[in-house]
């Protein structure tokens, strides 16, 4: 339904506002959005998140990775 470059593009400036928000790098970003199953969130269900401004979305990922175990609130 959605194209890969489309998800993929979004992620990545998601993962870089997700960073901007919390003071991590780019890469520090992507981790732990990783480990903390954020990205697993966003891919099953981009068609969802994609609609919502990437702020309103770095707020529900930081909680749902804290509830993952996460330490960023």
């Amino acid at each position: 339904m959605y194209s890969f470059k489309d998800k993929t593009e979004w992620t990545v400036i998601f993962v870089l506002v997700f960073g901007e928000k919390h003071g991590l790098t780019m890469k520090q970003a992507f981790n732990y959005l990783s480990r903390f199953k954020g990205i697993d969130f966003i891919d099953k269900h981009y068609g969802y998140v994609h609609t919502q401004s990437f702020e309103s979305m770095a707020d529900d990922i930081t909680e749902y990775c804290h509830k993952m175990g996460g330490a960023l609130v």
